[in-house]
């Protein structure tokens, strides 16, 4: 008896899948804003909007559709970045519903649920036909081919409010950088995944920092110039800063030298000096930076920064309830560049602050995925996927707020855009497959019993091991 106990296999370990528990967050985030679209109809009009069941329907859908695709096609993957995407986009759309509301001859609202529809329709098929992001990583040299084709081809459109990076035809638009970025991470990531040890270990050493050879640092150098060169010349200062701050990310996170950090703020800020002070549309933007109520003084009445401080002041810590603020004073671009003013007047600083606790979160997690892995390409994709995210929101919070100058991009999920909205559920179906991936345990180990925190990937024998994360806190 003791020997055949002593024999028998032990019991097969199995991590919680938690797609119930992601089910129920979806079920809060569609509540939360359906709510939030209600209440914009009882403050602006007394009435509940008569499509209110239409939007929470619709929105509803979307979020199951999703979900289905997750729990069939990626189980074990992070239950919290789905419902956290599903109540962004929402508060997006009823924040866009309540300044259509303020501006009949413009109604975005509507538009804006296309391209969420159509972003969720990608989210799908990203989580349903990517079986594994490595697969991503054959396909480095043909994604940043594709990324400057994406650059390029605006140069030759007109400008939009100054900027060169809208393709116009017909009644249809749509912006290619946004969807540059996912393919310039990928790049990014299968590069320094291939060449991260001679980046970290070769080289000439100057002071603190490892200097690699220019044979290694060299193509992706040219690559990370070839981008900014495209996109100041196309004077948008928001994408190449998004692509600046990505590339010192990631060659940070590739070599674990901190010695990239400094010199990329530093290339960051001599290189912000020189186009604020040469580029006359950048230059206008630092001056209303310096002095956003320069226009109030010489009469001509507040410009759109000095209209935005003057929303979050209004907001002061509860905020003025939805549909009950004068953000649309803001102007054309309340929608887009300021909607986080209207969030900021009429939530408050507490809903303001749970909104970057969301946005925080949901970072985090693409964070947390990437360190779970062993392989070098997946760990550095969620980790640049991630801090796009993370580097959108605090330029953008940044510009609106006074922080820095504005840089005239969009919101990740809450500003109109059917680009920026499209692109964003992508990323958070990357998110998803490489955390599924990150927490799917083995299958060998699954058949004796025993279950590892990360999957191996086929070249983990030549990779260093990453750090991965006991299940409990995963």
């Amino acid at each position: 008896m003791t020997a055949s106990t002593a024999d028998a296999p032990p019991p097969v370990l199995r991590l919680p899948k938690r797609r119930g528990v992601e089910l129920s967050l979806l079920i809060g985030a569609v509540l939360i804003s359906v709510y939030g679209y209600a209440a914009v109809g009882l403050a602006h009009d007394d009435a509940v909007p008569p499509d209110v069941a239409g939007y929470g329907g619709g929105l509803g859908l979307l979020a199951l559709l999703a979900h289905l695709a997750v729990r069939f096609r990626a189980p074990y993957a992070d239950p919290l970045l789905l419902p956290i995407a599903v109540l962004l986009n929402g508060l997006g759309l009823v924040l866009i519903y309540r300044l259509d509301l303020e501006t009949p001859g413009d109604r975005a609202a509507t538009t804006q649920l296309i391209w969420s529809t159509l972003g969720v329709a990608f989210f799908i098929a990203v989580v349903v036909f990517l079986r594994d992001h490595r697969v991503l990583q054959r396909y480095a040299y043909l994604s940043v081919a594709a990324a400057l084709v994406l650059m390029i081809v605006p140069i030759f459109f007109p400008a939009v409010n100054g900027a060169k990076i809208w393709i116009r035809i017909g009644g249809f638009s749509f912006q290619p950088g946004e969807f540059a970025k996912i393919l310039l991470a990928v790049f990014f990531a299968a590069y320094l995944a291939a060449n991260h040890n001679a980046l970290a270990y070769t080289g000439r050493r100057i002071w603190k920092l490892q200097l690699p050879t220019g044979r290694v640092l060299g193509p992706i150098v040219a690559i990370w110039l070839l981008s900014v060169g495209v996109l100041v010349l196309e004077r948008d200062l928001g994408t190449s800063l998004l692509f600046f701050g990505l590339f010192v990310i990631l060659l940070y996170v590739a070599t674990g030298r901190t010695g990239w950090i400094a010199v990329g703020l530093l290339l960051a800020a001599v290189g912000a000096f020189v186009v604020g002070s040469f580029e006359p549309h950048v230059h206008s933007r630092v001056q209303d930076w310096l002095d956003p109520f320069a226009s109030i003084d010489a009469g001509r009445g507040p410009g759109q920064l000095a209209q935005s401080l003057f929303a979050f002041a209004a907001g002061g810590m509860l905020g003025t309830g939805l549909g009950l603020g004068h953000s649309v004073l803001i102007g054309f671009a309340a929608k887009s560049d300021f909607i986080l003013a209207t969030a900021g007047e009429e939530l408050g600083l507490a809903g303001l602050t749970a909104v970057f606790l969301l946005y925080a979160l949901l970072v985090a997690r693409g964070y947390r995925a990437g360190l779970a892995l062993r392989d070098a390409f997946g760990r550095l994709l969620s980790i640049g996927l991630a801090s796009i995210l993370a580097l959108q929101v605090f330029v953008i919070a940044g510009g609106v707020m006074g922080l820095i100058p504005l840089t005239g991009m969009a919101m990740p999920f809450l500003a109109q855009g059917g680009s920026s909205v499209v692109t964003n559920w992508i990323i958070v179906a990357l998110l998803i497959r490489v955390s599924d991936l990150a927490r799917r345990p083995p299958p060998d180990e699954v058949e004796t019993g025993v279950v590892a925190s990360v999957p191996s990937s086929p070249s983990s024998s030549s990779s260093p091991s990453f750090p991965s994360f006991p299940e409990g806190e995963r």
